[in-house]
């Protein structure tokens, strides 16, 4: 099917209210835009110089954490989540109370994104694996009473207060086991010649719209993207989200969207999405690059002159790599020093600008590794 004839979907009865059955996606899709080619081989090159990078930063892995938390934090935020990601990168009993609900959700998120990940290595990325990454996002929030890692049995609804008022009515829930179960197969079926940044385009759209669990539709279905490009290794680490796109244009990226299922306007949404693509793989390779700069800036400016304090500073320096937000008790654990040179060492590193001080208190001291957060 040519990408401009799609017909997205009809407008079914339900009991006083309309809501929208989309067509099945599991067949072929072509484009006669030149555009569209263009901005796939513009996409590819990008990822693909995002992959070779990653290929080139010693131990890539130490700094995907924060990314994770960032595209937590930003998936989270658009959901109306108030946590910044230093916050995110606190231990939970020094987050105050009123703020704990909203901490808890983003560390839900980097559990439920770790957690997909690993699972990848025996599962495929099925509707099994979208109901457990589910579960885990949802686990211990307010979204706690709406059925964690279960697609719905009741009908849901997008803006307004109630159905009557909705901006937007997904599926019935009786139409979902046919719809999931079409969408899986769209996403492994080896029969249909479909690059892998179109066949996640169009599944991102059709999970959004489908909308199958009660609560962290959104969360879940952004979330796909990145462990679809990672389960078909058009991503070698999951590097790239883009939640933080997303939330820049989120009036177009609710529009494209919306088109789709208003004007049967797929190719406008693929294009929206493909230049995400682009966007976030550009701002992923200079995040990488600025890290190596800090850190061999830092390393030969400051750790390696520290003389016979070196080696247990370097220790201390990588690990804020994957933990920027630390105490004194986090020292001693990192580096086994005693409480009184563990506050040397902090010291130190005060006074060399590496860390700064947040709470302005003797007690319960949080320092930040500023410089490193900044770039998040």
């Amino acid at each position: 099917m040519d990408i401009k004839d799609f017909i997205a979907g009809t407008y079914s009865k339900g009991y006083e209210y309309k809501f929208f059955l989309p067509a099945k996606v599991n067949h072929s899709f072509f484009w006669s835009e030149p555009v569209i080619g263009e901005l796939l081989e513009k996409a590819s090159l990008k990822l693909g110089e995002l992959n070779s990078f990653s290929r080139l930063v010693p131990d890539a892995d130490r700094f995907i954490l924060m990314h994770v938390f960032k595209e937590a934090v930003v998936s989270s935020r658009i959901e109306g989540t108030q946590t910044n990601i230093e916050e995110a990168l606190t231990d939970e009993l020094e987050i105050r109370p009123e703020k704990r609900d909203d901490w808890t959700e983003v560390n839900n998120y980097v559990q439920a994104m770790n957690h997909a990940t690993e699972e990848l290595k025996t599962l495929p990325l099925s509707n099994r694996l979208i109901k457990n990454t589910h579960r885990i996002l949802l686990s211990s929030v307010r979204g706690e009473h709406k059925n964690p890692g279960e697609f719905r049995k009741s009908q849901n609804w997008i803006g307004g207060a109630t159905l009557s008022d909705a901006i937007f009515i997904p599926p019935t829930h009786t139409e979902l086991p046919e719809l999931l179960s079409d969408l899986e197969l769209f996403l492994h079926n080896t029969e249909l010649n479909i690059p892998h940044l179109i066949r996640i385009a169009i599944a991102h759209y059709q999970f959004e719209t489908i909308h199958p669990f009660l609560d962290g539709n959104g969360r879940i279905g952004r979330l796909l993207i990145t462990l679809y490009l990672v389960a078909n290794n058009v991503m070698e680490k999951p590097l790239l989200y883009l939640s933080t796109y997303f939330d820049k244009h989120k009036s177009l990226y609710y529009d494209n969207l919306t088109r789709v299922r208003t004007h049967n306007d797929l190719s406008r949404w693929i294009r929206f999405f493909l230049n995400g693509i682009v966007e976030t793989a550009e701002e992923s390779v200079q995040t990488l690059k600025k890290i190596m700069d800090l850190k061999a800036s830092l390393e030969k400016d400051i750790i390696l002159k520290l003389g016979k304090r070196s080696d247990v500073a370097m220790t201390f320096f990588l690990h804020l790599f994957k933990k920027p937000v630390v105490t004194v008790k986090d020292v001693e654990v990192i580096t086994g020093l005693s409480p009184k040179t563990s506050n040397e060492l902090v010291r130190i590193f005060l006074e060399k600008r590496i860390l700064v001080e947040t709470t302005g208190g003797h007690r319960n001291r949080i320092f930040v590794f500023k410089s490193y957060t900044s770039l998040f």
